[in-house]
Parts: C-alpha cells; sequence; structure tokens
C-alpha cells in the first residue's frame, strides 16, 4: 500500500512492517501507540523506524493513519483526568 509520510511516498505492507519492527524493543508510551504484534510502541519510534527519517520530518498522525490503513491498532493518549474540585469549608 502506499502511503505519504513526511511528503514521500512509501510502498508499505502489514508483513513489512512486521518484519522492521521484528527485535526493535518499544520504548516507554507516553501518547499515542501502534499495536504491532503483542508490543506497544510510541507512534514516531514506529515512523523513524519503517521510514528512516528524523522524527521531527513526520507527525504523529500520518503514522497513525498509514499504520490504521494497514490494519494495524491505533491507540490515541488518554484524556486527562478531570480535577475534582477541592471541597468547601463548611458555612457556620
Amino acid at each position: 500500500m502506499r502511503c505519504v509520510i513526511a511528503r514521500f511516498p512509501f510502498d508499505l505492507t502489514k508483513s513489512g512492517v512486521l518484519e522492521t519492527m521484528k527485535g526493535v524493543k518499544p520504548e516507554p508510551v507516553t501518547g499515542q501507540s501502534v499495536i504491532i504484534g503483542r508490543r506497544h510502541y510510541p507512534v514516531k519510534q514506529v515512523g523513524a523506524v519503517i521510514t528512516r527519517q528524523d522524527r521531527r520530518d513526520f507527525s504523529a498522525g500520518e503514522v497513525l493513519r498509514s499504520m490504521a490503513q494497514l490494519g494495524f491498532t491505533c491507540r490515541t493518549a488518554p484524556a486527562p483526568a478531570a480535577a475534582t474540585p477541592a471541597p468547601t469549608p463548611a458555612s457556620a
């Protein structure tokens, strides 16, 4: 499948991505992630490995879109928990 990442076309296949990511240790996930095999990889790490480009050259959205089109499960960062309001002192 032809995917455009950082203005460059790439012919990616699901099996090709699986093979490329084989043996790559996942970095800690703090935001958006892609599940490849049984591992959760940060989106930027996947993009850097499969395109061999600097992480600043592409957006996470480009990689997420491409991985979703190939059939990988993509997860976005969980929404931050809403802060509970501090209890107000009871008026006497």
